[in-house]
């Protein structure tokens, strides 16, 4: 149990400076671990990102170093938000650790969705939808990793027409980079799928390929149909539509 005196919220200003290097611009939002600001360097007038963990949740800075390492370990995967350093600011006479990343530009998934017409993708535009999401994915399974978290309030968008450009948020589960965790992110990459086409109140209008693919979204079905992502990549490359 958290401590009584233990921090619940920073709720830094706008224009305040942190470790003399950086100038809040605004809250970007909150988490379980921690609050997450879109800062500006001082000197160079880079706009980043700073997540700042909340020392009950950090505990002899684990959490902080799990996600640098780990964020450090995939940065040649392009899905990936790229780590610039780790910074410590002095916060009612304690010290937080917070991590600066690359600033990504862009829209969460869940609020583009709702900007669609009806609040769903069309068939054809959620394929490169998934297809993103597969090959995203696979590139963090090829370094023996996975996501553990994915959904529709932790991706973001960053470009869209042809084809979708993604990033991921606050993505790592705590547990271990094992073959049933990598096969979740399969399953939970198809949900995602699912939940941008209208979930199950459109399911039943939705064409063939399509439901080939979700299987009616039963875990051992996709599983026995998809045993990697790059199985599901490669489906969706080769997919007849009739």
């Amino acid at each position: 149990m958290p401590a009584r005196n233990a921090i619940k919220g920073f709720d830094f200003p706008p224009g305040r400076i942190l470790a003399g290097k950086y100038e809040v611009v605004t809250k970007l939002g909150r988490g379980w671990e921690g609050e997450v600001y879109l800062i500006r360097e001082l000197t160079t007038g880079i706009e980043r990102t700073a997540k700042f963990f909340f020392p009950h949740r950090n505990l002899r800075d684990r959490a902080a170093l799990f996600h640098a390492r780990k964020l450090h370990k995939l940065r040649h995967c392009p899905i990936v938000i790229q780590y610039h350093t780790q910074e410590v600011v002095r916060f009612r006479d304690q010290d937080i650790t917070c991590l600066v990343s690359e600033f990504v530009e862009g829209e969460l998934l869940y609020k583009f969705l709702q900007r669609q017409r009806g609040g769903r993708l069309a068939p054809f535009p959620a394929l490169h939808l998934l297809h993103a999401l597969a090959a995203g994915l696979e590139s963090i399974h090829g370094m023996h990793e996975y996501h553990g978290d994915l959904h529709t309030e932790n991706i973001i968008v960053q470009r869209y027409g042809l084809g979708f450009e993604l990033k991921f948020l606050d993505m790592f589960n705590w547990g271990q980079p094992t073959r049933e965790n990598m096969r979740h992110d399969v399953v939970e990459a198809i949900r995602v799928f699912h939940e941008a086409l209208g979930g199950s109140q459109h399911y039943a209008k939705l064409p063939p390929e399509v439901k080939s693919i979700c299987c009616g979204m039963k875990r051992s079905l996709i599983l026995k149909k998809f045993r990697s992502t790059g199985q599901l990549r490669h489906h969706l490359e080769t997919l007849e539509w009739h």
